[in-house]
């Protein structure tokens, strides 16, 4: 059976599209301004005190990893007060180089490596409407292996290094995602799949995505009448289901279209359509432009 999530990081394709080390001793703090795509931190020695903007201020340690999906401005500091720094992450480029705050020389008091990730043309809007804003995930030993694993990677730049990283950033998103699915997540998905009347019916329907699909069948595979499944799921789901599964038929179709350059009629039997011009309707109306245009255009609006 298909594992939803697989299938999210796999349409992703995410990359460290930059990244770069950062330490501090002493009293410091740095303020970045609005990026407003998916980034990165993860703690490697010691402990700070990160700001994100509409929400508390919360404490980083070694081992933990952060990410925010749109990332908003936020503040990362020590924990004594110290003039702010600001930074532009647009502007900022990747640097195996350490940027240092604070006291310049001595051991650090932390270490961290920041960054943001590149989704190989793919929307990044899909990964920021699946999770929550911030997302923190500590006390996790799987976590804190692969932070190592990152730490040392990017540290020792060894041959084979960009696609250790890019494989290590796609383990660390899943692990992120999963860490969200207990309730944290906003509708969508990632709550759906904590959801274990729900779950089953979502995994069916991504394993068989050209599926005719009905209510009653998906209710049955939750185990709930059909009016007690629709209800659910649309709370959970924050989505009608049928209107879910065109949302995710249109992404996988979005694929089909720029990675696998189908033509418009096999990607439209791919996802379950019975016709051309009714799979052509439903995804111009979902994307904004016919799947002919998408596909020469080799990316989507934005």
């Amino acid at each position: 059976m298909s594992d939803p999530l697989t299938e999210v990081v796999r349409l992703l394709q995410p990359q460290a599209v930059f990244a770069n080390p950062i330490s501090g001793k002493g009293d410091w703090a740095v303020r970045y301004s609005e990026y407003g795509k998916p980034s990165f931190c993860i703690m490697l020695e010691g402990s700070c005190l990160l700001a994100v903007d509409g929400h508390e201020p919360f404490t980083l340690s070694a081992g933990d990893f952060v990410l925010l999906a749109a990332t908003p401005p936020f503040t990362i500091s020590s924990f004594g007060p110290a003039p702010c720094i600001h930074l532009d992450p647009k502007t900022m480029t990747e640097g195996a180089e350490e940027r240092r705050y604070g006291e310049q020389r001595g051991a650090p008091d932390m270490r961290s490596l920041g960054g943001a990730f590149l989704f190989d043309n793919a929307d990044p809007q899909l990964l920021i409407s699946l999770l929550p804003g911030v997302v923190h995930v500590q006390n996790s030993m799987r976590l804190a292996q692969l932070v190592r694993m990152v730490g040392e990677e990017y540290m020792d730049q060894k041959p084979g290094s960009e696609f250790m990283l890019s494989r290590l950033i796609g383990m660390m998103l899943v692990e992120a995602m999963r860490s969200v699915t207990t309730g944290s997540a906003p509708p969508g998905l990632l709550r759906g799949l904590g959801d274990e009347r729900l779950a089953p019916a979502l995994k069916k329907m991504h394993a068989q995505v050209g599926h005719a699909w009905t209510v009653a069948e998906l209710a049955q595979a939750a185990a709930l009448s059909r009016s007690a499944f629709f209800d659910r799921f649309t709370r959970t789901v924050g989505v009608a289901p049928m209107e879910y599964l065109l949302s995710w038929r249109t992404e996988i179709a979005k694929d089909l279209l720029r990675r696998e350059r189908l033509s418009v009629s096999e990607v439209a039997e791919r996802v379950g359509y019975g016709s051309t011009s009714t799979f052509s309707v439903a995804f111009s109306r979902h994307v904004g432009q016919s799947p002919s245009r998408y596909a020469a255009s080799g990316s989507g609006p934005g």
